[in-house]
């Protein structure tokens, strides 16, 4: 049976909504990977909000109220699926055109997203591959529409359509209900009020940071905080749906919303956090305040049994820790931070509320998204490490490193031969004692230590060095803590199979100083491009090309015999290339070049912690 004309039109219209809803539910998929208002209906809603007047918006929100955007967004969709279907009726006549007219669509939503100011450039790629997707999947059902006004199978191919238009819907609607849980996360956390401690912390004194160019600052900003987590996407909560539970051992359990949690008593204070993969001389350590509300309160609130040992945070994405009950409810910050720096905390470091406990690893403390504190205890419960054969406990080593200067510079002395070296420590919550440096191997010198801010955070140290000598030289730190212990510079920290970090850290850096004319123009540069070397004579001749193959009976001998047509590739390659095996050489090894070897007791996987390398 032959389809007639308008039967033909109905399913072309169909095709191109399907498409359409193809096109924006790919979009919406993949703009989970960028910022929310990189979807595209985002993006056009708010141009065209942008573009309405005053006035129009003032009808609208008196006639809809807090709908508005609903309404905005059920508007936008409408006009959508009349432009779509429009396309598809377009494709009963001319497919090619129709498949043109969806692609000059989809890119005209892809500008308009980049247009948008909170957007980059990158923000387009969403758009783009809905359209890239949406296109095929248009062709393909115009011409299945197209065949099925000959053979008779139309009512397939409107049911395929249907069921591609439903998909298509339901993939963009899971995806938009994502991203709108994420943009209300964006919204309230810069809506968000940083609560006023009751126990604010001290001032830092600008005596903590040490004035010498290329030294961290002592309050490390936002921006610059390591991020080490096991999330591969950055979860976004919506704080008006987080709520916090305290579980397990407790006579009574709890369950305290963001705003029940921001009533508590805030403290603030500063600490030190560091990775337990933190390498020697490495920067994954940041130093910040923090505003929250101590854990012990809300343990309190719950009651915690006897014989409870271990309390065992989870995050929205899934992620434990285990953190010792004594470390939580001892006289230390152990706090549930809300804010960082005087800001919210960034969504990178576990906006709404992260855990923050001084003196352990972040790997058993420093749970970002926290949504449960079971109180329980080791031998009953084991955290995402643990499995992994990590300590479950984790307190933090104490360390040492060199920032000033970095691996290779070429430092200037002064007219008096004096470099300033300068570096940080730390060993939180019981506070360094004392650094000392060493040079070559000359005698260990104690280093000046800054102002310390607490025992929970770290300290920068300078140590000026005289008599310094134009050439290669060796420095090494170490650090030790308030209890007097220090790391032993050829013995490590003896454990039993746990995966801890050293327990002194030992840095051992080579810089090459220069001063005046001790050191020639041009010499260095010269060096490190390979001249200015006398030639080496075992490697100042050419070895000889190899011996042609010597002609035997078998097929290979007669292959290799051969001799390549005049003007081909292989014959050009004989005339005027190398010998793989004899027709080049190495270049000579760079000079110039620094040697640096960092020396350490043992490494978080049992091995003898020295190493060395070239640059």
């Amino acid at each position: 049976m032959t389809a007639s004309p308008p039967a033909v039109r109905t399913r072309s219209a169909l095709a191109g909504v399907a498409a359409g809803l193809v096109l924006v539910a790919v979009a919406e998929l993949a703009s989970l990977l960028f910022s929310a208002s990189s979807a595209p209906f985002v993006a056009v809603g708010g141009a065209f909000v942008d573009l309405i007047p005053g006035a129009l918006k003032d009808v609208v929100v008196a006639l809809f109220g807090t709908a508005d955007k609903l309404v905005l967004f059920l508007c936008i969709g409408v006009v959508y699926l009349a432009l779509t279907a429009g396309i598809g009726l377009l494709g009963a006549r001319r497919i090619g055109d129709a498949v043109l007219a969806l692609t000059a669509l989809g890119v005209l939503a892809a500008v308009v997203v980049m247009t948008r100011p909170e957007n980059a450039p990158a923000s387009m790629l969403p758009t783009l591959l809905g359209t890239a997707v949406g296109a095929p999947v248009l062709l393909l059902l115009l011409r299945r529409a197209a065949r099925s006004s000959e053979d008779g199978t139309g009512r397939r191919d409107l049911l395929v359509a249907g069921a591609v238009a439903i998909g298509a819907v339901l993939l963009g609607a899971g995806a938009r209900a994502v991203n709108a849980g994420r943009a209300a996360a964006e919204a309230a956390a810069r809506r968000f009020t940083i609560p006023t401690p009751t126990a604010p912390a001290p001032g830092v004194p600008a005596s903590a940071q040490v004035t010498l160019e290329g030294m961290p600052d002592v309050v490390t900003a936002n921006t610059d905080f390591y991020r080490i987590d096991t999330a591969l996407a950055v979860p976004r909560v919506d704080p008006s749906t987080w709520s916090l539970r305290v579980v397990g051992l407790v006579d009574q359990e709890l369950t305290v919303s963001f705003e029940e949690l921001l009533a508590e008593p805030a403290i603030e204070t500063t600490v030190t956090l560091t990775c337990v993969s933190n390498e020697v001389g490495g920067d994954l350590a940041g130093n910040a305040r923090w505003i929250g509300v101590p854990v012990r309160t809300l343990l309190a609130r719950a009651g915690v049994q006897d014989g409870a040992d271990m309390v065992l945070s989870r995050s929205v994405d899934g992620f434990t820790a285990s953190t010792p009950l004594e470390a939580l409810t001892d006289d230390r910050d152990a706090i549930l931070a809300v804010a960082m720096n005087g800001e919210a905390l960034p969504a990178e470091h576990g906006y709404p509320v992260r855990m923050v406990v001084p003196g352990l690893y972040g790997y058993v403390s420093a749970t970002k998204w926290v949504e449960e504190l079971r109180v329980t205890t080791f031998a009953q419960e084991t955290a995402y490490w643990t499995t992994r054969g990590w300590s479950e406990k984790g307190p933090i080593k104490t360390a040492s490193r060199i920032d000033v200067p970095r691996d290779g510079d070429r430092l200037e002395a002064d007219d008096a031969g004096t470099v300033t070296l300068g570096g940080t420590a730390w060993a939180q919550h019981r506070g360094v004692e004392g650094v000392q440096v060493q040079v070559d191997d000359g005698p260990w010198q104690d280093a000046t230590l800054a102002t310390s801010i607490s025992a929970d955070t770290w300290v920068q140290w300078s140590l000026p060095w005289t008599g310094a000598t134009p050439g290669e030289h060796t420095a090494r730190v170490r650090a030790s803590d308030a209890t007097g212990e220090q790391a032993d510079l050829d013995r490590g920290t003896a454990r039993a199979g746990r995966r801890e970090r050293l327990a002194r850290g030992v840095l051992q850096r080579a810089v090459r100083l220069r001063r005046g004319a001790d050191r020639p123009a041009g010499r260095g540069r010269a060096r490190r491009a390979g001249r200015g070397r006398p030639p080496d004579p075992r490697r100042g001749a050419r070895r000889p090309p190899p011996h042609p193959p010597r002609r035997g009976r078998g097929p290979r001998a007669r292959r290799a015999g051969r001799t390549a047509p005049a003007g081909s590739r292989a014959a050009a390659a004989g005339a005027g290339g190398r010998s793989r095996r004899g027709g080049s050489r190495r270049p000579p090894p760079r000079q110039g070049r620094l040697r640096r070897r960092a020396r350490a007791g043992t490494d978080r996987r049992g091995g003898r912690g020295a190493r060395s390398w070239a640059r």
